[in-house]
């Protein structure tokens, strides 16, 4: 539960979103791949530098695997170590697989003998957990997805689908046919519909090793869209987040969203 938290709240506090900012991710051994019943090794992490184990695993109680049928599979092998977890794929159908962690939950801060108290937890734990007549009880509820992208064989689109909860991408541009020189484009939602003005921060892996993030800044048009021209081959993170009012627990003032996926980019 602790990891939990801590992701929780790095997704809660990182808003507006900061290079410099601890970053959540999900890297694949391979994204394509092709032959009967092949698997990945997945990391998983929270960390300063991209893609490197160097602050907290990300727990994998959360993680949904989804077929290129749409069903749901399990991780095989999963495992938390002290800076990053870790989890292994059968990919025994051909198209294209989600790997995502979904977090939700809620972050709570009050007053209490004058002191300042802070809590982070689901909504079953808040009732017992959360005085109700707490001084400036302020509560606000939190909707992220730490997502990557796996194909074995023919791509297919069936884990596009989305579920209308937060911020989901729904690619325009297949994210397992992606190379360098070459534009992309994506259409992002916020529970199901377009989302228009919202910014990503697109980072190449390798940051450990020069003294610029070299971050590009893309925001989404009117239909919600953005595109990007990547400029080398690699691994990138793409984030974004929103805040809003739209939340389901009856407590919570504010929603707060964010969305952090993993390409890979490779060479023409």
């Amino acid at each position: 539960m602790k990891h939990f938290l801590v992701v929780l709240a790095l997704l809660a506090t990182t808003l507006p979103f900061s290079a410099s900012a601890h970053k959540a991710w999900l890297q694949p051994s391979q994204t394509v791949i092709a032959g009967e019943a092949p698997w990945i090794t997945v990391d998983a992490a929270v960390s300063n530098d991209l893609f490197y184990f160097n602050h907290v695993p990300i727990r994998l109680d959360n993680l949904k695997i989804t077929a290129p049928d749409g069903t749901q599979v399990q991780a095989r092998n999963p495992a938390a170590g002290k800076y990053r977890s870790v989890f292994d794929v059968e990919l025994t159908q051909q198209g294209t697989y989600k790997l995502a962690v979904v977090n939700e939950g809620l972050f709570a801060s009050w007053k209490e003998d004058g002191k300042p108290r802070r809590w982070r937890g689901t909504p079953e734990r808040f009732a017992q957990e959360v005085p109700q007549t707490a001084e400036d009880l302020n509560v606000s509820q939190t909707v992220g997805r730490i997502e990557t992208y796996v194909t074995n064989g023919a791509p297919n689109q069936t884990v596009f689908q989305p579920t209308n909860r937060g911020i989901e991408l729904v690619p325009v541009t297949h994210p397992n046919d992606l190379f360098a020189g070459e534009e992309a484009r994506f259409r992002v939602l916020i529970d199901g519909q377009p989302a228009p003005e919202l910014e990503f921060e697109i980072v190449r892996g390798g940051t450990r090793y020069r003294n610029a993030q070299d971050e590009i800044k893309v925001s989404t048009d009117a239909r919600g869209e953005f595109s990007v021209t990547w400029p080398e081959p690699g691994m990138y993170w793409l984030e974004t987040g929103s805040r809003d009012d739209k939340t389901t627990f009856q407590q919570a003032r504010q929603r707060r969203l964010s969305y952090v996926v993993t390409l890979e980019v490779l060479p023409q």
